[in-house]
């Protein structure tokens, strides 16, 4: 339902995740990707100087933000028309998964990022993340969500990651207004908006081998176009931070 898509009240409750590349990347790694891969702060989405500092390529960006009456209407208006998402399988151009534990739209947009594209090639052999991936595959939607939702090795790194961070975590039962979104490069060089809340992934556009989640391309196609919809939306409280996942260098 486009009109009111968040988790009932009565399903189980994750404390969030500070948006915060040590918490991110803690929480990947534990979870099963490798070292080499991590998240990074990124400081302007228009100043040359500033994107110089993140590692390159970026696979997948994290955008958190609070949820607005205008990011409301906007998802309303593109979802009311979509039928729900119900793909599965190897064949699926992108991996996407439906949200269904409360507080725990930091986890979907990390999980969002690190099952596609790049990353998701770089996936430690034998790990929970590994072991998570496989069995999540074959499943629609709703089955993979419930596979989310009972996995007790996601609940516990979750639950490590979440007492990290800089600041006094919420409790689990407390409403956040907070919400991620991912930005993902497919593996097909599509680049997509992955949210749990929506009816499914959202396709944004192609993107050239040689364009990443950072590029001129990406941005225009998604963090810029999702901030210029919310400025347009009337919406005077533009807060919104975010992460990039890409290499780690020694």
């Amino acid at each position: 339902m486009a009109e009111n898509p968040d988790a009932p009240s009565s399903n189980k409750a994750f404390v969030p995740l500070e948006n915060n590349p040590e918490v991110m990347s803690h929480l990947v790694h534990q979870l099963g990707l490798p070292p080499t891969f991590g998240f990074t702060d990124v400081y302007s989405i228009d100043e040359p100087d500033l994107l110089a500092f993140v590692p390159r390529p970026s696979h997948a960006l994290l955008l958190v933000f609070p949820v607005s009456p205008s990011f409301e209407a906007a998802r309303i208006a593109e979802d009311t028309p979509l039928s729900e998402y119900n793909g599965s399988g190897p064949s699926e151009p992108i991996m996407w998964f439906k949200q269904t534990i409360r507080n725990a739209c930091g986890l979907i947009g990390l999980l969002h990022a690190v099952s596609n594209g790049e990353p998701r090639k770089h996936v430690i052999p034998g790990s929970d993340l590994e072991k998570l991936l496989r069995d999540a595959e074959p499943l629609r939607p709703v089955e993979r969500a419930d596979l989310l939702y009972e996995s007790k090795a996601l609940e516990s790194a979750h639950a490590d990651a979440a007492k990290l961070g800089d600041t006094t975590a919420p409790q689990a039962e407390d409403n956040v207004d907070l919400h991620f979104v991912a930005f993902v490069k497919g593996e097909d060089g599509r680049l997509w908006e992955l949210d749990g809340r929506r009816k499914g992934p959202l396709e944004r556009g192609r993107l050239s081998q040689d364009e990443d989640a950072l590029s001129e391309r990406a941005l225009e196609m998604g963090v810029r176009r999702f901030l210029k919809r919310e400025a347009e939306g009337g919406n005077p409280d533009l807060r919104f931070s975010l992460v990039s996942l890409g290499p780690v260098f020694d």
